[in-house]
């Protein structure tokens, strides 16, 4: 799946991903990458 464009928000989501964390944010592209990723 490759939903995001921007490198840096591509590093984000997959930091959110390894780590046990959640990453929130008001970008819908990014939300509908991971189930971890929150629409806010």
């Amino acid at each position: 799946m490759n939903l995001l464009l921007d490198p840096f928000d591509r590093l984000i989501v997959a930091q959110a991903l390894v780590e046990p964390m959640r990453l929130l944010t008001h970008d819908a592209t990014v939300a509908r990458y991971s189930d971890t990723v929150i629409l806010v």
